[in-house]
């Protein structure tokens, strides 16, 4: 049977193996010190995972499981910077500690190193791979321009919103089951589902993330409460509010959000407030149930072996249980 426990316990071990003092130190060290913050290693666990549902180890998927999580780092280290982001994960981040020009080049070392650990993937099936990993790649910096561009909108849909959390978050989360379960010599057909699965998953964990933000408790959550409605990001939690609520619902979320130095704990509170007062928190909640529902519907209809499907969903299970 599958134990996350001890695939996370490689995955550390594995992580902490990995030597970042090379020189020069100031290009370096931030990379090993953004390793170093933790998270929970969801995609390297889910490739191994996927990996292992096929065959008896899951040792061949080591090096490709290195490279996604190095992969998921490089792109929050740069979303850090784009956000102008101070806490990650309850720490200072990078471009907060070592300063913009270091985090961006850091970063660019870490996409390297990412495409190099990849490159030490021994497998029949690394072609389709390579392939993966770079269509992933290449997606995830779509979806974070999608999300860039919505600053700028006022009528994005939540449709819109799902497809730009597809790319930018649930295709890594996808691409990860997919990578794995290549590398395991999985069918085809259940190279999909779990495809499928890994999309609706990722989706759910992304609304939950913004739901989160808004209404989840700061030490648990590891960073700063209330982020996204500083910043007006379009959230599902905000395109939600602004297409339930009223004419004067959506004036005064409209009001919120032009302001142009408000008072923080009065925004949040505020805005906070109208997200009760619409049903938008309630929606975000109902559409977390519902992809998570799918998701766990479409791993059960996999012919997989019923303690496979059983670590998955009690690993999902936990995921979805963070405070809120």
């Amino acid at each position: 049977m599958i134990s996350i426990e001890n695939i996370g316990k490689d995955i550390e071990r594995w992580l902490s193996e990995l030597d970042y003092s090379r020189e020069p130190k100031n290009l370096y060290e931030p990379v090993g010190y953004s390793m170093s913050l933790g998270g929970k290693r969801l995609r390297p666990t889910l490739c191994l995972a996927a990996c292992a549902l096929f065959r008896d180890d899951y040792e061949d998927a080591k090096w490709c499981a290195l490279a996604i999580e190095v992969f998921h780092n490089f792109t929050l280290l740069h979303d850090d910077v784009m956000d102008k982001a101070g806490i990650r994960r309850g720490k200072p981040t990078v471009v907060a500690k070592y300063g913009i020009n270091a985090a961006i080049l850091s970063g660019d070392a870490m996409l390297i190193e990412s495409y190099r650990l990849l490159g030490m993937t021994d497998s029949p099936s690394f072609a389709l791979v390579d392939e993966t990993f770079n269509k992933v790649a290449a997606e995830v910096c779509e979806g974070q321009q999608l999300d860039m561009d919505f600053e700028t909108r006022t009528d994005v849909t939540t449709d819109e919103y799902l497809e730009m959390i597809r790319l930018k978050t649930a295709v890594l989360i996808a691409g990860a089951l997919k990578m794995g379960a290549l590398i395991g010599g999985a069918t085809a057909a259940d190279i999909e589902a779990l495809y499928e699965y890994g999309i609706l998953i990722g989706l759910a964990f992304q609304i939950q993330d913004d739901l989160l933000d808004t209404f989840g408790d700061e030490e648990t959550f590891g960073k700063a409460i209330g982020g996204d409605i500083m910043t007006n990001k379009k959230t599902y939690l905000l395109i939600s509010a602004l297409e339930r609520g009223d004419t004067q619902q959506r004036r005064d979320l409209a009001q919120w959000m032009s302001l142009k130095d408000p008072i923080r704990e009065e925004k949040i509170a505020g805005v906070r407030a109208l997200f009760e007062q619409t049903g938008a928190r309630k929606a975000t909640e109902e559409k977390i149930e519902q992809l998570f529902s799918q998701a766990m519907s479409k791993l059960r209809e996999m012919e997989i072996p019923a303690e496979g499907k059983r670590a998955f969903i009690d690993n999902a299970q936990k995921l979805f249980k963070r405070k809120k």
